[in-house]
């Protein structure tokens, strides 16, 4: 295979629900934010609960390996979840926040912003995970922070690979465009939508992107497919599939929306 051929080759990518996804990218296994745990109210110690609404369609044991967990944040149980912990222990890296590095410890890697670290691959050569910012709410990052705590995207490069852009909990487009200055186009951007709100927080506004910011988001990386996670199995996400599918209608984009294989 030529290395045209791999860096355009849209490789495939199972979604679990919530933000959980697998994908394999240059010989190693990449999982994103592992939530495992049935459906239930989670209480998050004093702060707003969240009500898981629908079971994963997939357990650890179905995974097979693991090589690397991108965590966007620890610090919400629909981000990483009593299962999605217990899974940490098992996998030789996870690559998160500063702060949630220092909470898990071993195992795990702080990305602050543009900070990159390169991985071996089985085969030889590199990967290069570039961490990249995220805003989880609306406002500037001192007001949103302290409430909803850090968050890091992930951008993954490497000669002759696709240019894989993983958003985590990230609400600002201006960031997304910062992102695209540096990477774009992006072959396949993993989107985090479902356009969540948490009445108290914000004032009811936006912590995550909508369905229409998503495909926003994609015109501005040039992303030639899209994969959505984080838009299903919650109560607080207010936008779901039906709502992704209009919003890249409309932009044009139908083309590039892919909902992942479910298994």
């Amino acid at each position: 295979m030529s290395s045209t051929t791999a860096a355009t080759e849209q490789f495939p990518v199972r979604v679990f629900g919530g933000p959980t996804a697998l994908f394999e990218y240059g010989g190693l296994r990449f999982l994103t934010d592992p939530t495992f745990d049935g459906p239930g109210d989670y209480p998050r110690g004093g702060r707003p609960g969240l009500t898981k609404t629908a079971a994963s369609s997939a357990t650890p044991a179905d995974l097979g390996r693991v090589d690397v967990v991108l965590l966007s944040h620890d610090e919400h149980p629909d981000n990483l979840d009593r299962s999605g912990r217990a899974l940490l222990a098992d996998v030789p890296l996870t690559l998160t926040t500063p702060d949630g590095a220092k909470r898990l410890g071993e195992r795990t890697v702080g990305l602050a912003d543009w900070e990159p670290i390169e991985l071996d691959r089985p085969g030889g050569g590199t990967i290069t995970v570039t961490g990249v910012p995220a805003l989880h709410g609306p406002g500037p990052r001192e007001e949103t922070e302290p409430i909803t705590g850090q968050v890091v995207g992930f951008v993954l490069t490497g000669d002759g690979l696709p240019t894989v852009y993983v958003s985590g909990d990230n609400a600002s487009l201006a960031l997304v465009s910062e992102i695209a200055e540096r990477f774009a186009p992006v072959d396949t951007a993993i989107l985090f939508a479902g356009a969540p709100r948490i009445p108290v927080l914000f004032d009811g506004a936006l912590i995550v992107l909508s369905s229409e910011q998503a495909a926003e988001a994609a015109t501005i990386l040039g992303a030639r497919r899209v994969v959505p996670v984080h838009y299903d199995s919650w109560s607080h996400f207010t936008e779901g599939r039906d709502d992704l599918i209009a919003a890249f209608s409309t932009a044009g984009l139908a083309d590039a929306l892919h909902l992942g294989d479910r298994n």
